[in-house]
């Protein structure tokens, strides 16, 4: 089985690590796997590029058939492995599909997150605008916010008592969030969730290689980020 099975991955990506942590908790190990170089633009190869022509990590492929979106990695996993490991889809209808809407709601967590982190990476600095960082900053703001509320209401995971594939999609998020500075105190629901996971066996294992050799790092947004109070009125009428 998992010997049949290739991840291409990079370090500190939460896609890759989303897949790796599933592969953990289905107890496929002994996959092959290769850690690529995103500053070296490995994920750029002609070995990268034949399988997914995108170019982008993670890469997956089980036998002949490739998958590259890491979501949909994780959904194949527990689909075709069910009863091995731990089982990540609940059987309870209403769990179910609050789990499939909090993994498929983890995309925009992941593409706010980016756009504040990435902002100088992606754009030369004549080109930057305070008013874009400040949009892209309430943003995020308010989407932490959501995720906030969602543990309230469901805690200690994001879809119900247990541990679901809902939190091996988003928890590599909420610690890329925490990674880059986050302030917990801003957000207690969510530092007391990234507390408890991180020290769940399969996501101490495929903790980021490279967040152990640089364990502090810039933060990338103050502790006193908060939401606008139009912003604040906007998330109590959402549901």
């Amino acid at each position: 089985m998992a010997k049949d099975m290739t991840l291409y991955w990079g370090a500190g990506s939460p896609p890759c690590w989303r897949v790796m942590i599933a592969l953990e908790e289905k107890d496929l190990r002994g996959y092959n796997s290769h850690q690529l170089s995103f500053e070296k633009m490995e994920h750029k190869s002609k070995r990268v590029l034949d399988i997914n022509p995108r170019g982008q990590l993670p890469t997956f492929h089980d036998g002949q058939l490739v998958i590259n979106e890491s979501c949909a990695v994780c959904i194949y996993l527990e689909s075709n492995f069910k009863k091995q490991g731990n089982e990540l889809i609940p059987t309870c209808p209403n769990e179910q599909a609050l789990m499939y809407q909090r993994v498929f709601e983890a995309v925009p967590l992941g593409q706010k997150l980016g756009d504040v982190i990435y902002y100088e990476w992606k754009f030369p600095e004549g080109e930057r605008h305070e008013s874009a960082k400040e949009r892209n900053k309430n943003a995020v703001a308010l989407e932490l916010s959501l995720w906030e509320r969602y543990l309230k209401q469901t805690g200690p995971f994001l879809a119900g008592k247990t541990f679901s594939l809902a939190d091996v999609v988003v928890f590599p998020n909420i610690a890329y969030a925490f990674y880059y500075g986050l302030c917990p105190e801003r957000f207690p629901k969510l530092a007391q969730y990234y507390n408890l996971l991180k020290e769940r066996p399969s996501i101490k294992k495929t903790w980021p290689p490279n967040w152990e050799e640089r364990p502090s790092i810039k933060k990338t947004w103050p502790s006193n980020w908060d939401v606008k109070k139009d912003l604040l009125k906007e998330l109590q009428n959402t549901s």
